[in-house]
């Protein structure tokens, strides 16, 4: 909640947005058993190639992650979405997949927020 906002890029420009997520799982998981999300924006889908997580400082495509086996809790997704959010209300859809290596299926928690942009 509260935690959607566009970002900029070096260059001064608008180059999409980001939020705040959590890994829905009760103990923290290495970050190699985190898939690509489904992102949906105002009921359009978000390409997995214009995603990115964000933990520690660093930005990372969700493939790059397969090495990484730091455990995590919390993390920032970025879209790759020139201009960013309008200001104004969104709907923002999350699926996340989880490989819980004691389950033999992926677990699913999806989740939906309408958030507000100011600029």
């Amino acid at each position: 909640e509260d935690s959607v906002r566009n970002a900029i890029g070096a260059d001064g420009a608008v180059e999409g947005f980001s939020f705040e997520t959590h890994i829905a799982y009760y103990r923290g998981l290495g970050l190699s058993m985190v898939e690509a999300p489904d992102v949906v924006v105002d009921g359009e889908a978000v390409p997995v190639e214009d995603l990115r997580l964000r933990y520690k400082g660093v930005a990372r495509t969700f493939a790059e992650l397969a090495d990484i086996a730091d455990v995590g809790t919390f993390a920032e997704i970025l879209v790759r979405l020139p201009g960013g959010l309008a200001p104004g209300e969104h709907e923002i859809t999350v699926n996340q997949r989880l490989r819980v290596s004691y389950m033999p299926i992926l677990t699913e928690n999806r989740f939906t927020r309408k958030v507000t942009v100011d600029r």
